[in-house]
């Protein structure tokens, strides 16, 4: 089968599951919620239509759980998309978005806010998405010399970046006082407070970010083969380098600025699909971003319903479901160098 026509095969499917996913999870929680009602109130927020739709149940579904199962589906993609380049640019299964610290600045940014109470608009988000970038840029400077940026080196920074802002945030941890619960909260990563303007904020640069780092997926698979053999093949490989980098890096940023730091989507997701779809990030970019949004509504989800009328911070029902998944896969030698 032509590669156009798995593509489009691969993403229709994907795509159908996310939006059953997201149906699914609308009539999910502490009270549920007949399909066909949530379907009716999901099409009653659409102009020109109107359907009879009970007042409590339409506000359940439009107030509370769409904004939230939305930003879980945003913060999904994005996650999965960095997570396919990361692999791709380090050439290695083990690589994910945070790699070069990203997730570690943006920890910093928001565990600052929360310590200070700083009492700006938007404070956290914003904070936790300069962390991020700070970080990502740090790393890169860091690595980088006579223009040339050593893929070996660039994870070594990155490591020892992330190693010196988790002191930070230990740190701050330590004298964040009452904030404290609130900080460690944020830290396991959740979507409790979701909205629409946080949807608005992280769904732009998620998609503009798609569409740049697709339009760069043929350079990826040549950077596969090295990169003396991609400079050979004309590819500029330090300029795309920075861009990819650059831009997976924005692209994690504004995800974990909204949600906080959740695991193993950009690490899991991107692998199992590429053990279905194959390793052309053609087909893998679009099909791992589309099962990475429809992976985090799934398991939020599961977070908001599993335990009674209590709820799981994300980040750690996908640790529970994706640290043992992955061993899986490891122990059985599905996990192998790109």
């Amino acid at each position: 089968m032509r590669l156009g026509a798995r593509t489009t095969l691969w993403c229709g499917g994907l795509l159908f599951s996310l939006v059953v996913t997201m149906l699914a999870s609308a009539a999910t929680g502490p009270v549920s919620i007949d399909y066909v009602v949530v379907g009716k109130a999901v099409l009653n927020a659409l102009p020109a239509l109107s359907y009879e739709v009970p007042d409590v149940a339409r506000r359940i579904v439009v107030v509370l759980r769409l904004p939230r199962i939305a930003l879980a589906a945003v913060v999904g993609f994005a996650l999965a998309t960095a997570g396919v380049v990361m692999q791709g640019f380090f050439r290695n299964p083990m690589a994910d978005p945070s790699i070069i610290g990203v997730s570690a600045g943006a920890a910093v940014g928001a565990v600052a806010t929360i310590a200070f109470s700083v009492a700006v608009p938007f404070a956290l988000p914003l904070f936790a998405f300069v962390g991020a970038l700070v970080a990502a840029f740090g790393v890169y400077l860091l690595a980088t010399e006579n223009g040339r940026t050593p893929v070996a080196t660039l994870l070594l920074a990155g490591v020892a970046v992330q190693t010196l802002l988790g002191a930070v945030v230990s740190f701050l941890l330590l004298h964040s006082g009452e904030s404290l619960r609130e900080a460690v909260f944020w830290l396991m990563g959740h979507l409790n407070y979701s909205s629409w303007d946080k949807i608005l904020v992280a769904l732009p640069v998620s998609l503009v970010g798609f569409v740049v780092l697709f339009a760069y997926a043929e350079d990826l698979n040549v950077l596969l083969l090295g990169e003396e053999d991609a400079q050979t093949l004309g590819v500029e490989v330090e300029r795309t380098k920075r861009l990819l980098l650059a831009v997976a890096s924005i692209v994690t940023a504004a995800a974990v600025a909204v949600s906080g730091v959740i695991g193993f989507v950009g690490l899991v997701v991107p692998h199992v699909m590429r053990l279905l779809v194959g390793p052309d990030h053609r087909i893998l970019l679009p099909t791992s971003a589309l099962a990475g949004a429809t992976f985090l509504v799934a398991t939020d989800t599961v977070a908001r319903s599993a335990v009674g009328g209590a709820e799981l911070p994300v980040g750690v029902v996908t640790a529970f479901l994706g640290a043992p998944f992955f061993l899986y896969l490891l122990r059985n030698r599905e996990v192998t160098a790109l």
